[in-house]
């Protein structure tokens, strides 16, 4: 299969890419460099089965010859970018999405989006499964990013229901991993930075406020399933062990070896209380559950930081 990329030099999009080609699809990527890395690709310049389009996709996307999948991860994804980019966040889940799932539509592919735990907001329920319909303010500092994810999702169920487009969507929890960026402004790089260059550990409100983190090959595999056997409806990929963000910083200081000290900082406007997905549907209709540690996830980025600031 022919399989485009959406955002292919980001974080996830990179790795997807490393994915379906171990599996021996044609890949296509496509990017603009806005929050993504030529270096994620750097390692494919010599794989024969892998081109790459430089393009906006918040504009009209072409590409000739037959497409069997089409996979949007083309969007910043973490707070300091989005709050840095709130007009090309909007467009590439609005914009971008309509494209992308145009040429779905033109090409009669698979689509999959990658949505976001973001659309579940500050969460009134706990753990939260896909039923859930959130609570999020669409005029606070993050709603360019909740609304932009909840918008690409009904875009996504329209063109399923009224055009008939295999659709997928998967809404990813917090992920980590190697080819983060060390300055994305994500809890954990920035924990792992701040402890291997000796820094405070800058720890958001009390510390108390839970996240959930999955290590990227865990996600890869659940999504890689979702597009190959998945269906229509939202599917929570994530890891659903809970952890206060002082005790992350605790670990990754441990890890690392470092004397940091913690600081904190106010807490971010709107910023979830608590975050936990319910993974009963992908355990069922996947067969999939999370299988690296925390410990283990984050030796393994540790490491690739140690390498990465040091570059």
């Amino acid at each position: 299969m022919r399989i485009l990329i959406l955002g292919a030099a980001g974080f996830l999009g990179s790795h997807l890419v490393d994915r379906f080609l171990r599996e021996g699809h044609t890949v296509v990527g496509m990017d603009n460099f806005i929050t993504g890395s030529p270096t994620n690709l750097e390692h494919l310049a010599n794989e024969s089965a892998f081109s790459f389009v430089e393009h906006d996709v918040s504009q009209f996307i072409d590409l000739d010859g037959p497409v069997g999948g089409v996979l949007h991860f083309a969007s910043p994804a973490s707070p300091i970018d989005y709050l840095k980019l709130p007009i090309q966040t909007l467009k590439v889940g609005s914009l971008g999405t309509h494209n992308a799932l145009g040429l779905a539509k033109a090409k009669s592919a698979r689509f999959l989006l990658a949505s976001t735990s973001e659309v579940y907001g500050d969460p009134a329920v706990h753990p939260q499964p896909e039923s859930y319909w959130g609570h999020v303010n669409p005029v606070g500092p993050r709603g360019v990013y909740d609304e932009a994810k909840r918008f690409a999702e009904a875009m996504t169920m329209a063109y399923h229901r009224y055009h008939e487009v295999d659709t997928r969507i998967v809404r990813i929890f917090n992920t980590y991993g190697p080819r983060m960026r060390p300055a994305d402004g994500r809890v954990v790089s920035n924990f792992i930075v701040q402890a291997l260059q000796g820094r405070p550990i800058t720890v958001y409100g009390d510390g108390s406020q839970t996240r959930s983190f999955c290590f990227v090959d865990d996600l890869i595999e659940g999504i890689f399933r979702l597009f190959e056997r998945g269906g229509a409806d939202p599917v929570n990929i994530g890891n659903d062990g809970e952890f206060t963000v002082r005790e992350l910083a605790e670990k990754v200081t441990s890890l690392v070896g470092s004397r940091s000290s913690v600081v904190t900082e106010a807490l971010p406007e709107d910023d979830p209380r608590q975050r936990r997905p319910d993974l009963s549907l992908a355990n069922t209709t996947l067969d999939w559950r999370p299988q690296i540690t925390l410990d283990e996830g984050l030796a393994r980025t540790v490491e690739y930081f140690r390498q990465a600031i040091h570059a």
